[in-house]
C-alpha cells in the first residue's frame, strides 16, 4: 500500500510564498522509480495540473498558469517531492494534491497517476 502525505499548506497573502511537501511511503513502493505530480482543485472546478517531475528529477513540466512562479523538485533519498510556490495569487487558492505515476515521464493528466494524497489547503488572500 502506498501513502502520500502532503504538508505545508496554509493561509498566505497575495505575493507571498509557500512550500508544499509530499512524503511517500509503502513497503514495496520505489519512490525513485516513479514520476510525481502536483494537482489542485478549487471548489466547483475540475482538478487542474500544476507540475510534474520525472523519476530522476531531470525533467519537469508546468502549465502556463504557474510557469515561472512554481517549482517542483524531489529528494529521492527522502522519498519526498516539493512544490515551491512564489508570487501567489488569489486564483491559486485550492486544495493541492500530490500524486505518483508508475508510467510516463512527466504526466499532466489525472488519469495517468496511480496514487494520490489526501490534499492540503492553500488559501491566498487579496
Amino acid at each position: 500500500q502506498v501513502q502520500l502525505v502532503e504538508s505545508g499548506g496554509g493561509l498566505v497573502q497575495a505575493g507571498g510564498s509557500l512550500r508544499l511537501s509530499c512524503a511517500a511511503s509503502g513497503r514495496t513502493f520505489r519512490f525513485s522509480s516513479v514520476a510525481m505530480g502536483w494537482f489542485r482543485q478549487a471548489p466547483g472546478k475540475e482538478r487542474e495540473f500544476v507540475a510534474s517531475i520525472s523519476w530522476g528529477g531531470f525533467t519537469t513540466r508546468y502549465p502556463d498558469s504557474v510557469k515561472g512562479r512554481f517549482t517542483i523538485s524531489r529528494d529521492n533519498a527522502k522519498d519526498t517531492v516539493y512544490l515551491q510556490m512564489n508570487s501567489l495569487k488569489p486564483d491559486d487558492t485550492a486544495v493541492y494534491y500530490c500524486a505518483a505515476a508508475r508510467g510516463g515521464i512527466v504526466p499532466d493528466v489525472p488519469n495517468a497517476y496511480d496514487y494520490w494524497g489526501q490534499g492540503t489547503q492553500v488559501t491566498v488572500s487579496s
